[in-house]
C-alpha cells in the first residue's frame, strides 16, 4: 500500500498588523473553549485531551487537514495479507529525554491504551482491532487482526504513542503531574493547570518540521465572551470554537482574522430508547411515568419533528451550521444523500404524540453541556421551547462539560444534547459508538452516551462494514446501517453538523482543517511563508 505525504502547513498572506501590540517573539498564547480534563494521553477520548495531548506525543499515522493518512512515526505501511499489515517506524526518532523510539514502545502503547483505569471514554475501539502485534525488527511491526480491517492506517491516527521506558508503572496522575509527560513530540510540557492551562516549549529534536513558536500557552477559557474578549484585549493570540453571534463583528475588526471551514462533528440527542422507565420523564403532575415514552419510536419522531432545524441553523448559529438527519457531512466516506433531516412539522409531531399514548403530552428534562460546543445552551433553550409547544414541557439543565460526562457515565440522564466528531473521517466512529450494540472488548458504544439501543440487523451490517476493503462497497454498508440506526430507528436524533470557527490577530495564520481539535502546530507568523 502506498501512504500519502503529509502536507506542510500552507502560508496565507495576510495584512499588516495595526494597533494590537506585536506578537512576543516566537511565543503564542492560545485560547480554547473546549475543556481538557488530563495530560493523560489514554485516559479519554475525548477532542479536547488530544488536542492538548498532540504536543507531546506524536502518532504512528498523521492526518491531513482533508483528514487523509500521511507519515508520522510511521514512515510507510502496506498489507502484507487481508489480516495482516505492516508498519514501517521512523528510524532517528528520540524521546524528549533522549530514548530512542522502538517497536517495543508500540508494544507497549498497545497493551496500556485501552486499559486506562476509570476510562470514562476507553480508547479500545481503535486498538482492540488488532488482536496480534508482531515486532518484526525494532523498526518494524505487524498488526494481525481476525478479520480485514481497512482503517487501520486511520485508527493509527487516533491515539499516542508512549515510550515504555517514560510509561511503564505510570498512572494517569503521573501524567496529570507532568512526570510521565515525556513523548516524540513537537513541544514538551513545561507546566499544567487542568482547568487552566498548559505550557509547552519547544522541541528543538523533533523529527517533524521545525516550529516557530519557542513557548506556547495553551489557554482554557470556557466562556464565550471571555474567549473573545481575551483575542480583542490582546491576551491570546487565537482562539477557537468562535460564537457565530460574534463572527460578524470581528470579521469588521482590521485587527483580527476570521478562519472557518466545515467540519466533522455532528450536534445530536441522545434518547434513552431502551430502559422500560427513564428517570427525567414525569407526568404534568410530576410522577414518574410507569413506561418510557422515548422506547416509542413515535415519540422519538415526534421530538424530531418538532425541531425547527433550519431556524437554529438560521439564527442561533448565525449560518455556521448545517442540518443534519444523519452522522456524517457531505462529502465525507458514509455520507448519505438521500437521507434528509426530518422536515420541521409540528402538527404531525402532535399527532404522532397522540398516537402512542400521549395526547396530552408528558414532562421532560433536557442535559446538556453549557461550554463544550457552539451555542450549546441556546440550542438546548431553543428546542426546550419547541417541544413544549407540541406539549412536551420541557425543563432544561446544563452544566459544565466535565460535570456533564461524569453524570453521562454514570447513565443519569433520559436525553442529552452532545456531540460526536469522527476521529478517521468515515462513519465508522460514530456507527460504534453510538448505535451498535454495547461490547466494550470490540470498543462498541462507550460510557458517556448511552443509548442502550440494540438492533442485531445494525450490527451485522456494521461488523461487514469493519472489514470490507473495497472503500465503494464499505461505504454502501454504512449507509445501510445509517438509515436504519438513524434514520428509520432515530436511536440518534441529528441536529446540525457544526461549521469550525477561528480567529487569529492577524499577524498569525492559521489553516483551518475538518477537524476541531486546535493545536499549535497549525499556526504560524504572517512572517514565515
Amino acid at each position: 500500500m502506498r501512504h500519502h505525504a503529509a502536507r506542510g502547513t500552507l502560508g496565507l498572506a495576510l495584512g499588516a498588523l495595526l494597533s494590537l501590540p506585536p506578537v512576543a517573539a516566537q511565543e503564542l498564547t492560545i485560547g480554547v473553549g473546549g475543556a481538557f480534563t488530563s495530560m493523560d494521553p489514554h485516559w479519554q477520548d475525548l477532542s479536547p485531551n488530544h488536542a492538548l495531548s498532540w504536543h507531546v506525543w506524536d502518532r504512528l499515522v498523521h492526518l491531513d487537514p482533508e483528514y487523509r493518512p500521511g507519515p508520522g512515526l510511521a514512515v510507510a505501511w502496506r498489507t502484507v495479507d487481508e489480516r495482516t499489515w505492516e508498519f514501517k517506524l521512523r528510524e532517528g526518532v528520540r524521546f524528549h529525554d533522549g530514548t530512542p523510539f522502538t517497536a517495543d514502545d508500540v508494544v507497549f502503547t498497545f497493551a496500556r491504551a485501552p486499559n486506562v483505569p476509570n476510562s470514562p471514554t476507553s480508547m479500545g475501539q481503535y486498538i482492540r482491532p488488532i488482536r496480534r502485534l508482531e515486532v518484526v525488527d525494532p523498526h518494524t511491526v505487524r498488526m494481525h487482526t481476525a478479520e480485514p480491517l481497512p482503517l487501520v492506517p486511520q485508527f493509527m491516527s487516533a491515539f499516542a504513542m508512549l515510550g515504555r521506558r517514560q510509561g511503564e508503572g505510570m498512572a494517569t496522575a503521573d501524567y496529570n503531574s507532568g512526570r510521565a509527560a515525556v513523548g516524540t513530540g513537537p513541544y514538551r510540557l513545561a507546566s499544567l493547570a487542568l482547568g487552566d492551562r498548559a505550557v509547552f516549549t519547544r522541541n528543538p529534536d523533533w523529527w517533524g518540521p521545525a516550529q516557530p513558536w519557542e513557548r506556547v500557552t495553551y489557554r482554557l477559557i470556557a466562556n464565550d465572551s471571555s474567549r473573545v474578549a481575551a483575542l480583542q484585549a490582546g491576551d491570546v493570540d487565537a482562539i477557537d470554537a468562535v460564537p457565530t453571534r460574534d463572527v460578524a463583528r470581528l470579521k469588521q475588526d482590521a485587527r483580527l482574522t476570521v478562519h472557518s471551514r466545515p467540519g466533522l462533528r455532528m450536534i445530536y440527542l441522545y434518547p434513552d430508547v431502551n430502559r422500560p422507565q427513564t428517570p427525567w420523564a414525569t407526568d404534568r403532575a410530576g410522577n414518574p411515568l410507569p413506561q418510557n415514552p422515548m422506547r416509542d419510536l413515535r415519540v422519538r419522531r415526534a421530538l424530531s419533528l418538532a425541531i425547527n432545524r433550519q431556524g437554529i441553523a438560521r439564527q442561533l448559529m448565525e449560518g455556521h451550521a448545517v442540518p443534519a438527519g444523519q452522522p456524517m457531512p457531505e462529502g465525507a466516506v458514509g455520507h448519505d444523500p438521500e437521507l434528509k433531516p426530518d422536515p420541521f412539522d409540528p402538527e404531525q409531531a402532535r399527532r404522532l404524540l397522540a398516537e402512542a399514548g400521549y395526547p396530552e403530552g408528558f414532562n421532560i428534562t433536557l442535559h446538556g453541556p453549557n461550554d463544550r460546543y457552539v451555542n450549546d445552551d441556546a440550542i438546548a433553550q431553543a428546542l426546550a421551547q419547541m417541544w413544549t409547544r407540541i406539549g412536551v414541557r420541557t425543563t432544561v439543565q446544563t452544566m459544565p462539560a466535565s460535570m456533564f460526562f461524569s453524570r453521562a457515565v454514570r447513565d443519569e440522564f433520559s436525553i442529552n444534547l452532545t456531540g460526536w466528531s469522527s476521529s478517521t473521517g468515515e462513519a465508522d466512529t460514530p456507527l460504534a459508538t453510538q448505535i451498535a450494540t454495547p461490547d466494550p472488548p470490540r470498543g462498541r458504544s462507550t460510557t458517556v452516551r448511552q443509548s442502550h439501543y440494540t438492533n442485531p440487523e445494525v450490527d451485522a451490517i456494521i461488523d461487514r462494514a469493519f472489514s470490507t476493503i473495497d472503500i465503494e462497497a464499505r461505504e454502501k454498508l454504512y449507509r445501510d446501517a445509517i438509515r436504519i440506526g438513524y434514520g428509520r430507528d432515530l436511536a440518534v436524533i441529528p441536529l446540525h453538523h457544526q461549521v469550525n470557527i477561528w480567529a487569529t490577530r492577524r499577524n498569525i495564520t492559521y489553516l483551518p482543517r475538518l477537524s476541531e481539535q486546535t493545536r499549535a502546530m497549525e499556526f504560524t507568523p504572517a512572517t514565515a511563508r
